[in-house]
This record gives structure tokens, sequence and C-alpha cells, in this order.
């Protein structure tokens, strides 16, 4: 059947949309190149005797055409999808994969993940030096720029962007700048309240 292992591979991505990612299917890939290879060169061998007058084969020309157009669309979505996920998982984990992520990655995948984690290192630092902004730090948007805290641990003086000087003292509740207490909050420090 045309186009069937192109499919599979659609089907494969469809079917992890729970946002992981299945381990590169290598063998359906080549098996879809090497039916891409052998549609072509039939269809080469159809175009020269259709050259030399015999028209009969042009209908089975078109549909080979048809299949190989499908199978490479259906190939660059599968490769397309899985940079996207790769993509999003360099947002979500930082620049180093956990193992049970990296061994479902091939060789030029992984090469792309740490292009692409350079790339975005660079251009975060060209942004500013020494500002402190990371690109990878604050995905969503603050609804407030500042935050309401409760500290769970006693932690004592800290000071915030504006030079004051706010006493962290364990049950306590506070108004800070959502900037500068992140970092607290990452560490258990502090909690937000919603």
């Amino acid at each position: 059947m045309l186009g069937e292992k192109a499919l599979e591979l659609i089907k494969e991505m469809e079917r992890s949309k729970d946002g992981k990612l299945p381990a590169y299917n290598d063998n359906c890939v080549r098996l879809v190149l090497e039916e891409m290879t052998a549609l072509f060169q039939q269809n080469q061998d159809d175009v020269n005797a259709t050259v030399a007058g015999e028209a009969q084969y042009y209908p089975g020309i078109r549909l080979r055409h048809a299949s190989l157009e499908r199978n490479k669309r259906c190939l660059l979505a599968y490769l397309y999808n899985r940079l996207e996920r790769i993509r999003d998982l360099r947002w979500d984990f930082g620049n180093i994969l956990p193992p049970e992520i990296r061994e479902n990655l091939c060789d030029p995948e992984i090469e792309w993940f740490a292009r692409y984690s350079k790339n975005l290192a660079t251009y975060s630092r060209s942004l500013g030096e020494g500002s402190g902004l990371d690109l990878t730090h604050d995905i969503k948007p603050p609804k407030n720029i500042y935050v309401e805290v409760r500290c769970l641990k006693d932690y004592g003086e800290f000071e915030v962007e504006e030079g004051d000087v706010v006493v962290l003292q364990k049950n306590t509740t506070h108004y800070l700048p959502m900037s500068s207490c992140q970092h607290l909050i990452r560490l258990g420090v502090l909690q937000q309240v919603d």
C-alpha cells in the first residue's frame, strides 16, 4: 500500500500528543525513503517510455507522483513536529536533557538541540551584559509586578531591588517585587500566595 509507512509516522506523533517525545523511528523513516526512491525510479522509467510515444503510462506517473508528494509531506511533518517538541524540551528542562528523553533522540536531533541551546545562550547574553536577563526564566509574563509571599523558613534580612531591607521570618507574609523574590521561591524559602 502506497504511503502506509508515512502515515504510520504521522499516527505515531499524534498518539504521543501528551508532550512525550517517542523514540525516533529510524526503521520507518528508512522504509519511507526507500519507497520514495522506488516510486521515483518507476516514474523516471515511465516518463522515458512516454517520451518515446507510449502514452498509456501517464495515469501511473501521476499516481506515483502524488504518492511521492504525500510521503514527502508526511515525512517533513514528522521531522518538523519532532523538532518543535525538542525545542519545547529546551525551554522546559534547560540545556541538559534527562537520560530517558535523550535516548529517544537520533544523533542529528541531539546535534540540533546542542546548537539551539548554544544559540539561545548567545542571544540571551547579547540582550544585555550584566542585566541578569534570562529568557528561559520567566516564560509566562507575571500578572502583577508585586506578589504576596509567605515565608516558610527563617531567612533573615533580604534586600529587594529598590534597596529596601525586609526581614524574612517564618510564617510572615510580605508583598514583594516578583523579580526580587523569584530566586527565594525556587529555593523553597518563600511560597507565593494566590
